[in-house]
């Protein structure tokens, strides 16, 4: 069994059409998406129908910006801008995508007793893992081997042993990791529709339970073209440029 492992594609049709091209040509199985389908970019009905018309098995939990895009939360944490954003999605969506997005369970969730997954940690849906510091909390806290996380954009893997904590970073285009058995980790695939690690290629990861073998991916998209919707669409200038810098 080998998942496909999408996060924080952001109505970001075009990256996420360039995702699932890709994989076209990839065996996998299921696909597991780890939150916030919504918000900031300019095509979240697209975005819900793309993710839910893959005709294979989907694991979906929510994102921060689901649930306020839905209306499950105002957004009171949140900037200007990302609410100005979350606040035209949600006049944008139909009734039925809103609906859908109101259905999501929260994370954590355990996927065919293989591994975990949440949007920001296993023990608070939106807090973050920036370093090592949240990652040893979460890990001290948890007992999951193995759990993928979404949320700060950022493809990253956190790996403890007994001895240590280890911060392992990826590779463009693809890079290839082999989790060890006796340690446990936090595996962040990176965001399809909004990076943040001063790379604008969309992120995403497949993993093999069996072989333990987990690879993320980097894919060019049509970058310019979301750009323009986004432009087109009202929403502040500052979500299209920040694609092309991958901030």
């Amino acid at each position: 069994m080998k998942y496909l492992i999408l996060s924080d594609i952001h109505a970001n049709k075009e990256a996420f059409a360039a995702v699932l091209a890709h994989v076209k040509r990839k065996p996998w199985d299921k696909v597991v998406f780890l939150g916030d389908l919504v918000g900031y970019g300019a095509n979240p009905n697209q975005a819900v129908d793309m993710l839910r018309g893959i005709k294979k098995s989907l694991i979906a939990i929510r994102g921060n910006h689901d649930k306020v895009c839905a209306g499950i939360e105002e957004g009171e944490m949140f900037n200007r801008i990302a609410l100005e954003a979350a606040m035209w999605t949600r006049r944008k969506l139909t009734p039925t995508n809103l609906k859908w997005l109101t259905t999501l369970p929260r994370g954590p969730m355990l996927v065919d007793g293989a591994f975990a997954i949440s949007h920001g940690t296993p023990i608070d849906e939106d807090a973050y893992i920036f370093g090592e510091i949240e990652a040893l909390n979460v890990f001290r806290k948890t007992d999951y081997e193995i759990c993928f996380f979404g949320h700060s954009h950022f493809p990253v893997i956190f790996a403890l042993t007994p001895d240590a904590i280890t911060t392992v970073l990826t590779v463009a285009p693809s890079f290839r990791f082999t989790l060890r058995p006796g340690a446990r980790y936090l595996i962040n695939p990176g965001s399809v529709g909004q990076p943040r690690d001063g790379n604008p290629l969309a992120s995403f990861a497949i993993f093999d339970p069996e072989s333990r073998v987990v690879t993320i991916h980097r894919v060019e998209y049509q970058l310019e073209a979301a750009q323009q919707r986004i432009l087109d669409a009202g929403l502040p200038r500052p979500l299209a440029d920040r694609l092309s810098i991958g901030r």
